[in-house]
């Protein structure tokens, strides 16, 4: 296998030890789980930096007020101040909820939604920290937890709830730091081109003291005319020294 290809493979391997163990691995596992790619002290430094980066503890999970803000940690207490006014059950009484809710009572699922609020917030404190916020990360977890209620009664066991429940939050908290680190991805490409043909369309225009066409923009820059448009269009036609097409 190629070595690039296996150490992504390791890593990943890593994260999913770490979220078994409550997001924190040892050095011995992380040196362990690398000892086949025989890597240098600099580069598992740089292993260790990146298990870091993804909010990874190593020996133990790290302190959340390290990494979260003073907005979110104002946010995440009036959160579990509401959640510590619900009422709390024994774990014979969440057992006896969870069987019912398996067995499709609706208001058995409302309550196993309000007993695992708590759990939603303390997964949300691993993921913190990765540019989503805090309050965002909640409020897919809850999502899930909701939706995963109603399918309890996939489980041959109510004791499996609790880590039913708990990878349907984390895969739905993984998915929305996904979806928005590419939706970034993508607004810092669009962004990039609407700079380039504004910047390209300001030199033209200077040289030519007066606006210019989209036509004569392709010809001087080697864009095409649907690129250049396409700018237009992003920028909602405020690319100022380029004619608005309504004026070709």
């Amino acid at each position: 296998m190629n070595q690039e290809v296996l150490f992504a493979q390791k890593l990943q391997e890593v994260r999913a030890l770490a979220k078994k163990q409550g997001n924190c691995v040892s050095e011995e596992q992380v040196q362990e789980a690398f000892a086949e790619l025989e890597l240098s002290g600099e580069q598992m430094q740089l292993v260790y930096d990146y298990l870091l980066k993804h909010k990874i503890g190593l020996g133990q999970p790290l302190d959340p007020d390290d990494y979260l803000t003073d907005e979110e940690k104002d946010y995440l207490q009036g959160y579990l101040e509401e959640i510590a006014a619900l009422p709390q059950y024994s774990e014979g009484e969440v057992l006896a909820h969870t069987i019912s809710a398996m067995a499709g009572d609706t208001g058995a699922q409302q309550l196993l939604t309000q007993i695992y609020l708590k759990d939603v917030a303390e997964i949300a404190k691993l993921y913190a920290g990765q540019g989503v916020y805090l309050e965002d990360l909640i409020g897919e977890g809850n999502l899930a937890l909701s939706f995963g209620v109603g399918m309890l009664g996939s489980l041959e066991k109510p004791e499996e709830a609790q880590g039913m429940l708990g990878k349907m939050i984390m895969d739905a908290m993984e998915e929305h730091i996904a979806e928005t680190v590419q939706n970034r991805k993508a607004d810092k490409k669009a962004e990039d081109h609407v700079n380039k043909v504004a910047d390209a369309a300001k030199a033209l225009s200077e040289e030519l003291r007066r606006k210019v066409t989209v036509a004569e923009l392709a010809k001087e820059s080697g864009m095409s005319e649907n690129r250049i448009r396409e700018a237009m269009r992003i920028s909602g036609f405020q690319i100022k020294d380029l004619e608005d097409l309504a004026d070709e």
